[in-house]
């Protein structure tokens, strides 16, 4: 069941790249699909063993490698969305407008 949801997060996110026209809708869709690879890989790295690495005495414990790759993993999510969300901005001010296919017209009139 976790894995359908995550699944279903994912394709969420994917549509929303593929079928919105408005750019920050677009990286807000990035976004989630991003946290859904996350989420899978966490889910994924919890599966082989019985608790965190800290807590115990040496049983079985959860491998720390995929969390730790997950910690970047968000740290460069975010760093990709602030600075997407940064040429959506300049985009915004060059042609006053959020929609792709706009900007798209705009700067396909401006190359001709």
């Amino acid at each position: 069941m976790t894995w359908i949801l995550i699944g279903a997060i994912l394709m969420a996110g994917l549509w929303g790249v593929v079928n919105r026209p408005n750019m920050i809708k677009k990286v807000m869709a990035l976004s989630i699909a991003n946290s859904a690879v996350i989420l899978m890989f966490v889910y994924h790295g919890s599966l082989s063993g019985d608790t965190a690495p800290i807590e115990g005495n040496g049983g079985t414990m959860v491998d720390p490698l995929p969390q730790a790759l997950m910690l970047t993993a968000i740290v460069v999510g975010v760093c990709v969305m602030s600075m997407a969300l940064v040429l959506v901005y300049r985009l915004h001010r060059k042609y006053g407008t959020l929609d792709m296919r706009e900007v798209e017209g705009k700067a396909w009139k401006l190359r001709d």
